[in-house]
C-alpha cells in the first residue's frame, strides 16, 4: 500500500549537459533512496543510469549526493532526508560525471595509489608468520582505518578537494596512515614522501567533513593530522 507521492528531483550529467528532471514516485514504508532511484529506472525513465551493488552498506558503490550531502542511498531511509515530500539526489561531487548519476572513480583511485597506498613487503613466503601485538599503540591506530571500503562519501564531502585538484583526499590518505602504523608493512619512507609532497596531508584545512559524514564512522581527519605529525618529525630529522 503506497503512502503518498514523492517529488524527486534527479540532477542528471552527461558531458557537458546538465538538467533537473523532476519524477512523482509513489512513496512506501521502509522505502531507501536507493529504492526511489530504483523505481524510477524501473517504471519512469529505463534509461537512467546509476550504481548499486550489495544494496546492504558493504559496498559503498550506491553513494550519491542526497539533498546535497553524500550518503549511502542503500542505507539511507527516505523518510529522514524528505523535504516536506521532496528530495533531491544527484551524482557524488568531485569527481567527474559519466551519465546521470555515476561518476568516475579512476580519479579517486589514482589519488590512492599516489598516496603509497599499497601493501609494502619486506618478506618473502619463505621467511616465518611474524606475530603481531594487536594492543599495541601502532597496531590500534592501523586498525582503526581498516574498514574503509572506498566508497568516496569524505571525498565528495570535502571542499578542500574541490578546491585544489592535485589534493589527495581524506580516503587516501587514511589508508596511508593505516599502512604507516602496520608493523607488517615496508613502505614508511616512501608514504611520507608521497604524503609530504604537493597535493598531500598539510593542505588539509581540517574542516572534518571527512569524518562527519563517513558511513562508517571512521576518522579520516585523524588520520590525516597524524600524518601531519610524523611528516613534520621526517622533516625535521633529515635537516631539510
Amino acid at each position: 500500500m503506497t503512502l503518498g507521492v514523492l517529488k524527486v528531483t534527479l540532477e542528471r550529467s552527461a558531458g557537458l549537459e546538465q538538467a533537473a528532471t523532476v519524477f512523482e514516485v509513489p512513496a512506501y514504508e521502509n522505502q531507501t533512496v536507493l529504492d526511489v532511484v530504483s523505481w524510477v529506472q524501473q517504471n519512469a525513465d529505463p534509461t537512467l543510469s546509476y550504481r548499486f551493488a550489495c544494496r546492504v552498506g558493504m559496498c559503498g558503490s550506491c553513494a550519491m549526493m542526497v539533498n546535497g550531502v553524500p550518503r549511502w542511498t542503500c542505507r539511507t531511509h527516505i523518510s529522514k532526508v524528505l523535504d516536506g515530500d521532496a528530495v533531491t539526489i544527484g551524482p557524488l561531487r568531485n569527481l567527474p560525471v559519466i551519465k546521470d548519476l555515476v561518476v568516475d572513480m579512476d580519479p579517486f583511485f589514482d589519488k590512492w595509489v599516489a598516496a603509497e597506498g599499497v601493501h609494502h613487503g619486506a618478506l618473502t613466503r619463505d621467511d616465518p608468520i611474524e606475530a603481531i601485538d594487536e594492543q599495541s599503540d601502532a597496531r590500534v591506530e592501523a586498525n582503526a582505518g581498516i574498514e574503509c571500503i572506498n566508497c568516496s562519501v569524505c571525498y565528495a564531502a570535502c571542499d578542500t578537494v574541490t578546491s585544489n585538484a592535485d589534493y589527495l583526499g581524506p580516503a587516501a590518505l587514511q589508508r596511508a596512515w593505516t599502512l604507516l602504523n602496520d608493523t607488517k608493512d615496508d613502505g614508511r619512507a616512501a608514504i611520507l614522501d608521497a604524503v609530504s609532497d604537493k597535493g598531500g596531508c598539510h593542505n588539509c584545512h581540517s574542516m572534518g567533513s571527512c569524518t562527519v559524514y563517513c558511513p562508517n564512522d571512521l576518522d579520516p581527519m585523524s588520520a590525516i593530522a597524524g600524518l601531519k605529525r610524523e611528516t613534520a618529525k621526517s622533516f625535521f630529522k633529515m635537516g631539510r
